[in-house]
């Protein structure tokens, strides 16, 4: 059991619709707030060497990343911290807020309690105007397939390359690129924090088309042997890039560092190289 099995749950109780993206979508006046929540535990998320201060800043980060998915601007950060140790507090809200004032966004209250492992719940809240608002739906068949950055750096570190640990330790959320990319009118994007494969996955899931990719066309990380490197890039986590689709008249868009990787297709599936490409990532399991 993953997961995206899970959420199928949740889905059944709330609706599909409120799952599909990587934020909740809130009327506000001629503007829409997105909010998003994510839990960081000691054991699954936060690497051994990892400062207190890094800790506080990935936790800020990774619902930043949301946010910049949706093209809104950051706004509000709430942080609840559980705590085994009192003394990590001061470098977890200290990084934390550094990440925070980078991206535009405050720290505006949250919690405080005993934990039997460092836990932080991070709720992040940002602002869009309706007509640039970008959600997973979207896609078209002939729309291209694009990546900011280069995936599979963070991976890479915990492999061992540790030329790649600013990826893992201090991910940079594209919160401005996201901006650009729904003002320019991009159809279809998502935070590929959990891997390129597994990103598209969840794109054929909210989409009535699929999408081929060239293996040759992803950006590899830097120093890595093929075919690790692009192991790496296709099913590494722990990215904060944005993929997303766009008609081919808009490219390319000034302002963002991405790479077209493939096309969207007509039939709902995912392939690379005219294969299928694996649904596979960074995945929380049980069992």
């Amino acid at each position: 059991m993953d997961d995206r099995e899970l959420l199928k749950t949740v889905m059944g109780i709330v609706g599909r619709d409120r799952c599909l993206d990587d934020c909740a979508i809130i009327p506000f006046g001629d503007k829409v707030m997105v909010a998003t929540t994510d839990m960081l535990h000691a054991t699954t998320d936060f690497v051994g060497g990892m400062s207190d201060w890094e800790i506080g800043w990935m936790s800020a980060a990774v619902s930043l990343s949301d946010i910049a998915s949706m093209a809104a601007a950051p706004k509000y950060m709430l942080f609840a911290v559980g705590l085994d140790r009192w003394e990590q507090l001061a470098g977890v809200m200290q990084g934390a807020s550094d990440c925070c004032r980078k991206y535009g966004a405050e720290i505006i209250g949250g919690d405080i309690d005993r934990h039997g492992e460092l836990t932080i719940v991070s709720t992040g809240l940002g602002i869009v105007e309706k007509q640039y608002l970008v959600r997973r739906t979207g896609a078209r068949p002939g729309d291209l397939v694009c990546v900011t950055g280069t995936c599979g750096q963070a991976q890479a570190f915990l492999d061992g390359y540790s030329q790649h640990k600013a990826a893992l330790f201090t991910p940079q959320p594209r919160v401005s690129e996201g901006q650009i990319l729904g003002k320019a009118g991009v159809t279809a994007m998502m935070d590929v924090s959990d891997g390129i494969a597994l990103s598209l996955h969840d794109l054929l899931d909210a989409n009535s088309c699929g999408f081929s990719i060239e293996s040759a066309k992803v950006p590899l990380p830097a120093g890595i042997p093929d075919p690790q490197a692009r192991e790496l890039a296709l099913f590494g986590g722990g990215d904060y890039e944005l993929i997303f689709t766009c008609p081919e008249e808009i490219h390319p868009i000034a302002g963002v560092r991405y790479t077209v990787i493939g096309k969207a297709i007509p039939d709902r599936r995912v392939l690379i190289d005219g294969r299928p490409l694996k649904k596979r990532g960074y995945q929380h399991r049980w069992g």
